[in-house]
């Protein structure tokens, strides 16, 4: 999956969900441990900036590493998909850390597809499932539930000043 998006995508990241990596690591350490091991991880999520989660990741994989290597381990291999979120301001880290809002659009899909059971034709599969999809925009359109709004967008194109000063770095 993560080659298909590079190969697509280009520049694309890719970001593992906290969740579902969470529930990889404590299926690894004894369930004694699993409420420790849990909270220790999610302090690497609590911290205020991108250098500053990317230093816990190294504390928190160190100090777990002296009990449970493997999960050191996972930690360490897994830190450039877990913390891809860190590359981005933070307003949008709570919507990019979790995969939670594409499962809840996707169960949506699902639902919608469950009621009518069977499609004629796959052409008929792909009209109501883009239906669906068209109709979750039109609302991240049109309400103050926008899945990232315009003002922490704006937050990633660069400013007239940034460009300015990029432009005199080249030619000086």
């Amino acid at each position: 999956m993560k080659q298909a998006i590079s190969a697509v995508l280009l520049g694309a990241a890719w970001q593992r969900c906290r969740v579902h990596f969470l529930r990889n690591v404590l299926a690894q350490v004894p369930k004694g441990s699993a409420e420790m091991v849990a909270a220790a991880i999610r302090t690497i999520f609590a911290q205020p900036k991108a250098e500053m989660v990317r230093d816990q990741l190294d504390v928190i994989a160190g100090m777990l590493g002296r009990q449970a290597p493997k999960v050191e381990t996972m930690l360490r291999d897994a830190a450039p998909d877990l913390l891809a979120f860190a590359d981005f301001p933070p307003g949008h880290w709570k919507k990019i850390w979790s995969t939670n809002p594409l499962e809840r659009l996707n169960k949506e899909v699902k639902r919608r597809t469950d009621v009518v059971g069977v499609f004629p034709n796959p052409e008929a599969l792909l009209r109501l499932a883009g239906a669906v999809l068209a109709e979750a925009h039109d609302e991240w359109q049109t309400t103050d539930r926008r899945y990232l709004s315009e003002h922490t967008m704006a937050l990633l194109a660069p400013t007239p000043a940034a460009e300015v000063a990029t432009a005199e770095l080249i030619t000086a």
